[in-house]
């Protein structure tokens, strides 16, 4: 497996590396990878499928100026900063692979592994794609599949402020059982690790050693999608 550490520039040019990454792995020709990348600024990025007036604060978000982005996978609303670690899988669909609920169970059972390889400690997949520890989550993700590829993308929380979720996200229109309605602020945490070692970890795990020789172009696909209202406010 081929791997990728790079952050772009900006929220729309990153989620359009993904979908980039994606579609060159479904086409053919390109490589599976795994992709990390840290944001460098706070925005909120929905799922494909999310009614962003029952996921977001939307007064709040408007009145802080963030920007709110729409990922081309599902899942819920997320809040995004500086003290994340964010990670995307390209694989070629098949074997275990070849159902959502047999990708789910594959690939969460490795970032386990990963993720309690630094925690050093015990930790859970809770819900269908959570991580979480001592009933804390720190790790959310999500998956868009093609017809031969597929995508499996999340965070990992880090150093973040978790405060800020309470004030930008509303409670989830759909939460998993293990949260009990707990507001964000006692349902997360940080894994207070260094971002380097968690990466080593994961690239262990995933055996990604060969360097991606040439990230996609993804200027057109983040113009003309991902820094468009017609995509980000479509619902």
């Amino acid at each position: 497996m081929h791997i990728l550490d790079l952050t772009l520039p900006s929220a729309a040019a990153n989620l359009a590396c993904d979908e980039a990454l994606l579609d060159a792995c479904d086409e053919g020709d390109g490589p599976e990878v795994l992709r990390f990348w840290e944001p460098r600024e706070y925005f909120a990025v929905a799922g494909y499928a999310n009614e962003l007036a029952r996921e977001l604060n939307l007064p709040a978000c408007h009145e802080a100026g963030l920007i709110i982005y729409r990922r081309c996978s599902g899942g819920g609303a997320v809040l995004q900063g500086p003290g994340c670690l964010n990670y995307s899988l390209v694989l070629k669909i098949g074997g275990p692979l070849e159902t959502i609920t047999g990708a789910n169970r594959h690939i969460m059972e490795r970032q386990r592994e990963a993720s309690a390889a630094v925690l050093d400690g015990a930790v859970e997949v809770k819900g269908c794609t959570d991580l979480a520890r001592n009933g804390l989550k720190f790790s959310g993700n999500a998956q868009r599949r093609k017809r031969r590829a597929l995508l499996f993308h999340g965070t990992f929380l880090l150093q973040f402020d978790l405060g800020l979720m309470e004030r930008f996200l509303t409670m989830p229109s759909r939460q998993p059982d293990y949260r009990a309605s707990r507001p964000h602020q006692r349902f997360v945490m940080n894994m207070d690790v260094a971002a380097s070692e968690l990466k080593e970890s994961l690239r262990e795990i995933w055996k990604a050693r060969e360097p991606l020789p040439e990230a996609p172009d993804c200027k057109k696909l983040a113009a003309e999608k991902y820094s468009r209202d017609e995509w980000n406010l479509k619902f």
